[in-house]
């Protein structure tokens, strides 16, 4: 909690001006004196230093600043983000893929790579670690493994980390040497879900085949 004007309890404090300027070591009372007088307020921004140093600002706008600068450095937090791939996904989608990959990495975001098998996919999940040894590959001129390959059920995921800043270099960038926007991402990935939406079942039951093989004649006589 910041201690402001007369809320300060210390005997002593040192006292700074708004620019920087030292004032030197006075009574609480004679540095709330010389910040009224100068229109501010006497606000305590080191209350473990012996003496505790004082600071007069106009405590209004000095919180408004540090709101400011903590919501920054929230914002700048590293955070993890995703990026999925099938077996199937093709180079173009790769690519954008990969190019939305740079772009959280470049923000100092982990992201964590997954692939996920359907139907008679998780047959040769071994694909799943290609795919994946593969973007590692692509993406080593702007990050290295934080958790290497791993198998999961009917997915395989992997963590890359980003690298120091001086070393990155982008490799994936859209047509024209644009980098894409957020929405077209976000779209790409959706319309890949919706046309797997319409695909074929992946298995057939035994007792499908039966019927299928037993209405054939029927079929056949009608025609006849």
């Amino acid at each position: 909690m910041t201690r402001v004007n007369d809320r300060i309890r210390a005997p002593k404090v040192r006292v700074v001006l708004a620019n920087g300027e030292q004032l030197g070591v006075m009574t609480s009372r004679d540095a709330l004196l010389k910040a009224q007088s100068l229109g501010l307020d006497l606000v305590e921004i080191a209350g473990a230093a012996d003496p505790p140093v004082c600071k007069i600002i106009d405590y209004g706008k000095y919180k408004y600043e540090q709101a400011k600068l903590k919501k920054q450095k929230s914002k700048s937090a590293t955070r993890m983000k995703e990026v999925k791939f099938r077996v199937g996904t093709g180079q173009h989608d790769y690519n954008i893929k990969l190019g939305r990959a740079e772009t959280f990495l470049e923000g100092n975001h982990k992201v964590r790579f997954v692939l996920q098998f359907r139907g008679r996919e998780n047959a040769h999940k071994d694909l799943g670690f290609v795919v994946l040894n593969r973007i590692v590959e692509d993406l080593k001129t702007m990050a290295q493994v934080d958790q290497a390959p791993r198998l999961n059920g009917r997915a395989v995921a992997m963590i890359l980390s980003p690298l120091p800043a001086h070393q990155r270099k982008r490799k994936f960038h859209l047509f024209h040497g644009e980098l894409m926007d957020e929405d077209d991402f976000e779209d790409e990935d959706h319309h890949e879900e919706e046309e797997e939406d319409d695909d074929v079942p992946d298995e057939v039951s035994d007792e499908e085949v039966s019927d299928q093989e037993a209405s054939e004649p029927v079929a056949e006589s009608k025609k006849a």
